[in-house]
């Protein structure tokens, strides 16, 4: 007989304190959503009636031949609209994602005194995070989701602290993503009349992290979130997602495209990596760029994992909209702030769409 979960505190104190996660819950043999994981009727996602993203792929092979222009200018165009965009001849080996999907599913297939070791309180680095839903103790609604996240600092720290059973992959996967990323923010950086250097890539990118993110089947998924509406706090993210699917962006209400305001789905491609836009781009491009507001859905039929990289500044790093960008607009839409403020304000609040960008609106006298 599964154990009853309807008291809240033994749910969070099972699924939270003792590190057992939405993977133990499930593996207890319950049979209907706990209240605490019943998101309002406004956030729940309906799979009916939502359309899928029709933009092809970027082929980024292309950037080094004589398409380079019409590339960047696919690159400009999906991070003005839509802030999301797949890319395929990346660079990085496919037998690669490949690998990372199997060994997510082996690290989330452990036992759970295993993975809990490095629960926040207890974790033996500052470098690995295991954990639930985004902040459980801020949430009205918890999120179908448990998640390891590696902070990478150089490859002897990540190989030494990072959890033995994913370790070499995820460093694999960082180190072969890093020279697509930065073309990347070469194309759109370009595109704004700034020229990358090394002290600029670092100002924009020198801080990144290594999430395996893991999405348990649900008794009834239409009820429930694996991640909630939201924009990322970085610069980019680079993410892998597996064959499900269940991944859905907002067109924003401000572009032109036919959808916009709804929610339309990003299908998995075979061999692609979704890249999405965070708020420093859309801040350091003074709104240029749009971060992508995305959330996930669960699915009843197999469990779920995605792989994301996060790139975004070291925490002592000033941010503010590029000066040539201002210059052009004529209005800062933005005020300068140091991202370890905007990073505490991020994890200090539930996800809520794309209101953590009002940290960085301009002190109106």
């Amino acid at each position: 007989m599964a154990p009853s979960f309807d008291n809240g505190n033994s749910l969070f104190n099972f699924v939270v304190q003792d590190g057992n996660g939405v993977k133990g819950l499930v593996d207890s043999g319950i049979s209907k959503v706990p209240q605490a994981y019943i998101q309002p009727p406004a956030e729940q996602i309906d799979k009916k009636n939502a359309t899928k993203c029709e933009m092809p792929p970027v082929d980024l092979s292309r950037l080094d031949g004589p398409d380079h222009d019409e590339v960047v200018k696919e690159i400009v165009r999906a991070s003005e609209t839509l802030g999301f965009f797949q890319v395929v001849n990346h660079g990085v080996p496919v037998d690669l994602l490949e690998s990372l999907k199997g060994t997510a599913h082996n690290f989330f297939g452990l036992p759970a005194e295993r993975k809990a070791v490095y629960c926040k309180e207890v974790s033996p680095t500052p470098l690995v995070k295991y954990g639930t839903s985004f902040v459980p103790e801020n949430e009205k609604a918890l999120e179908w989701k448990d998640y390891i996240s590696m902070a990478y600092t150089n490859d002897a720290e990540a190989l030494e602290h990072w959890p033995v059973e994913c370790r070499d992959v995820a460093l694999q996967y960082l180190n072969t993503s890093l020279d697509m990323v930065r073309k990347l923010l070469e194309a759109l950086m370009g595109n704004l009349g700034v020229e990358l250097d090394d002290s600029k890539i670092d100002a924009f990118i020198g801080k990144k992290m290594v999430n395996m993110n893991y999405y348990p089947t649900c008794p009834s998924p239409e009820l429930t979130v694996g991640v909630g509406r939201h924009s990322d706090m970085g610069t980019l993210t680079i993410l892998l997602q597996d064959g499900i699917g269940g991944l859905y962006v907002k067109v924003p209400e401000d572009v032109d495209m036919e959808k916009r305001g709804q929610w339309v789905e990003i299908p998995p491609v075979p061999g692609a990596l979704v890249i999405n836009i965070g708020d420093m781009l859309q801040i350091l491009s003074n709104g240029r760029y749009k971060s992508a507001e995305h959330r996930v859905r669960t699915t009843s039929t197999k469990s779920r994992v995605s792989i994301p990289i996060f790139t975004s500044p070291q925490a002592t790093q000033k941010i503010a909209p590029l000066p040539q960008v201002v210059e052009k607009d004529g209005v800062a839409r933005y005020r300068e702030f140091v991202f370890s403020d905007y990073m505490n304000s991020f994890f200090g609040n539930a996800h809520d769409g794309k209101k953590s960008l009002e940290f960085a609106k301009p002190n109106l006298a």
